[in-house]
């Protein structure tokens, strides 16, 4: 029987008020945003309190992210927005993930000299991994459809603030030390963000005019100039020529390749807008991002098979191990059936409650499963035979995430990337953005054994993601959006967090801020040090679960609907240097 979530109702939990002395937090009414930046979020509730909507704020605050956090996402990368409207009380999703040149085949990544697999830097920093961008198209694509404002004004904050400049944080210049020999490679990234050989210091004032330009020149003729006009030229003969640097200041290990994309690959772009993947959860609606994302899949089937536990009644480290499993048993299916061009009905059947109990029936509470685990059979009978599978090895680290409310109820969540920290370190020279290293997300050679790997690499097709943009529904009304970087831990991200806030009963800040576990199907599980720390890890030791330890996992966003109308805002208050929330209104 599935439980009764602990401390779940449109207005429930116990959100603490006001705001954290970092940002982090705010609750208020008239409309609410959180990003990882607080000159994104300034941006976004501007927007509100002049009377834009929640789209047109999204657009707004994700057009200022690509000056301020450059290395995470821009008009070189692509994403995906998941929109809840409330005139309608439906939700609608945009696909702007970036696509693969149609010169681009199974073996892009394969070494043609050796037949062996290129290195993922060696993948990374070239002119190959780069896909067509996503991303600018998609903030069109949003505005035409629910904004109620143009690109053009969408643009404008994010040209003065590349103008003028913003202050430099440690998590900007950091993020640029750790991409410093890539980065001295290129004449134009080095001239940008190694000036003098350096980053720029802490506290010192930034500015990319080049990218002002290039917003101005997009903001009077539009899309096309990005897709067919002068940019799209100076993309295609960077990814093509890469403006090498004849003295770079570190070595690099890696010749580094062109790749083949074309002008025409630019203009046949599109952006998708599929039906969102669907799943119930203690009598919410859980709406999620369908293929190339795996994001929707992998945690609606993990929520499914969640459904058959009581997780709220059962010890913390029985739920913990249930909620472990159900992840690696997800991924199982995840990194078998999920790719771009999975049938649709394949991926419903992934969705189903009957295929939940399928794979619920492997978990046992006394021990961890043996990972990899192998994957189920979507649609057929009921059982709990296991096979050989395959674990997850998405590199897919440099990414932002944004959640927008307004007054009205409209609802936007979005995600959006250009893969690694840096992308593919190639700035656009006279352009001011970084290209995206999107395509390295494909397998580089086939990892399913006999059986066919829905990801490898194709012409016109969309790698696979993990990014996980999620809106809840209560009777169709929105309760909670939720969202995170952190490639492959995007999907273990947003799954804990529902868990802690649904299950668990934490408040939205404090299931953000709680620490985080990721098993990916693998033998062993990602964990943060305050987890490790913690009593609870080593009792999940004795069931024989086997730790890692990344820095941080995840820097998540979110918005819950709280009673009254009040909407609370949350963001990290520690990971990634802190995120940002605000609120149009902290009273009535």
């Amino acid at each position: 029987m599935a439980a009764t979530p602990a401390g779940h109702s449109p207005g429930g939990g116990a959100p603490p008020t006001g705001v954290t002395p970092s940002g982090a937090t705010a609750v208020g009414f008239g409309g609410a945003v959180a990003t990882v930046d607080p000159t994104a979020t300034s941006v976004g509730l501007e927007v509100l309190r002049r009377g834009g909507n929640a789209v047109d704020a999204a657009v707004a605050a994700a057009a200022t992210l690509g000056v301020t956090e450059p290395f995470s996402s821009g008009i070189g990368g692509g994403g995906f927005f998941v929109y809840y409207d409330a005139r309608t009380r439906s939700v609608h999703t945009l696909d702007g993930r970036e696509t693969a040149p149609v010169s681009m085949d199974q073996n892009a990544f394969v070494n043609s000299s050796t037949g062996q697999p290129y290195a993922f830097q060696e993948g990374r920093v070239s002119g190959i991994s780069a896909g067509i961008p996503g991303s600018l198209l998609t903030w069109q694509t949003a505005l035409h459809n629910w904004g109620s404002g143009s690109l053009r004004d969408a643009l404008a904050p994010a040209i003065g603030v590349a103008q003028h400049g913003f202050p430099v944080d440690a998590t900007f210049a950091g993020q640029i030390s750790s991409n410093a020999a890539a980065f001295s490679q290129f004449t134009s990234t080095r001239a940008l963000y190694l000036p003098n050989g350096a980053p720029p210091a802490v506290g010192s004032t930034f500015r990319n005019p080049d990218l002002a330009n290039t917003y101005r020149l997009i903001a009077r003729d539009g899309v096309r100039a990005f897709y067919r006009g002068p940019i799209a030229g100076d993309i295609v003969h960077t990814v093509q020529h890469p403006p090498l640097a004849a003295d770079p200041a570190m070595p690099w290990a890696y010749q580094i390749r062109p790749g083949t994309m074309r002008t025409s690959d630019l203009a046949a772009y599109t952006v998708r807008q599929p039906a969102p993947t669907h799943v119930t959860y203690h009598g919410l609606d859980v709406y999620g991002m369908a293929t190339p994302s795996s994001g929707g899949s992998t945690t609606g089937e993990a929520l499914d098979i969640l459904k058959n536990f009581d997780l709220a009644h059962e010890s913390r480290t029985t739920a913990m191990n249930d909620y472990l499993e159900a992840s690696a048993l997800a991924f199982a299916d995840r990194n078998r059936f999920v790719g771009d061009y999975t049938p649709r009905s394949e991926l419903n059947a992934l969705l189903t409650n009957d295929f939940g109990k399928q794979r619920a029936c492997q978990v046992n509470q006394a021990h961890a499963l043996a990972a990899p685990v192998g994957p189920g059979v979507p649609g057929g009978s009921a059982g709990c035979t296991a096979s050989a599978g395959t674990a997850d090895d998405s590199n897919e680290q440099s990414t932002t995430n944004l959640t927008v409310a307004d007054r009205w109820g409209n609802v936007v969540e979005y995600t959006l990337t250009i893969e690694q920290i840096g992308g593919n370190a190639m700035l656009v020279p006279g352009r001011g953005f970084l290209l995206n290293n999107e395509l390295t997300d494909f397998n580089f050679t086939p990892t399913q054994g006999s059986a066919p790997d829905p990801n490898l690499p194709g012409p016109g097709k969309r790698p696979r993601s993990s990014m996980s943009p999620t809106i809840l529904l209560d009777h169709g009304r929105p309760f909670l959006a939720v969202g995170s970087p952190g490639g492959a831990t995007i999907i273990t991200t947003v799954l804990q967090i529902l868990v802690n806030r649904l299950d668990f009963g934490m408040s939205l800040p404090d299931a953000i801020a709680a620490p985080r576990a990721s098993q990916r199907n693998s033998a062993t599980t990602d964990v943060e040090q305050p987890f490790l720390d913690s009593p609870q890890a080593g009792a999940l030791a004795a069931l024989g679960y086997k730790w890692g330890t990344p820095a941080e996992i995840g820097a998540a966003t979110g918005i819950e609907f709280l009673s009254g109308n009040r909407l609370l805002a949350a963001a990290e208050p520690v990971r990634r240097g802190s995120g940002s929330a605000g609120v149009v209104h902290p009273t009535r």
